[in-house]
């Protein structure tokens, strides 16, 4: 019996990209490209057996990778490696194009009041006790699309404000 690969859209798009960095020896995009789906590979046979990733899954793993060549950049731009903080940050520029446009700041502002209207409609007084469910439910309506420390600072702000 013979195991079915079923490539999510984001895998099919960088299969595509590939082969054209390919025939325009692109090397900065064949780099990426493969890096990209080294991650989704590795993710897809971790843990106890091999799985397909939902469009969803992939996007994280590559939003999860681009996180780590922001943070690399910049940890070598503070250790005044500019080359190397410029080759980071240029790949996590690169990452970018396929993932979605990230969220304003008033946008998930707007989630977070959405959050905890829908708290107060349950008869519960928002407190910096429901900072953690609400963080987590702004986050998975965000799916993806913004910093989770940008979420828990517009969560905590909201929180502290007088209402």
């Amino acid at each position: 019996m013979g195991v079915t690969t079923i490539m999510g859209s984001t895998q099919r798009q960088l299969k595509s990209d590939l082969a054209e960095a390919l025939r325009a020896k692109d090397e900065f995009a064949k780099s990426n490209i493969r890096m990209l789906m080294a991650a989704i590979a590795t993710e897809q046979v971790a843990g106890q057996s091999p799985r397909e990733l939902s469009d969803a899954e992939e996007l994280e793993v590559i939003a999860r990778e681009q996180r780590k060549r922001q943070d690399s950049a910049a940890t070598y731009a503070d250790a005044g490696r500019t080359d190397l903080a410029d080759k980071e940050a240029a790949e996590a520029r690169y990452m970018a194009r396929y993932l979605p446009a990230p969220l304003t700041e008033h946008e998930i502002a707007a989630l977070v009041e959405e959050e905890i209207a829908a708290l107060r409609a349950r008869g519960e007084t928002p407190s910096m006790k429901h900072m953690g469910s609400l963080v987590k439910a702004v986050n998975a309506r965000t799916a993806g699309r913004s910093e989770g420390k940008v979420v828990a600072g517009l969560v905590r702000s909201a929180l502290t404000s007088p209402a």
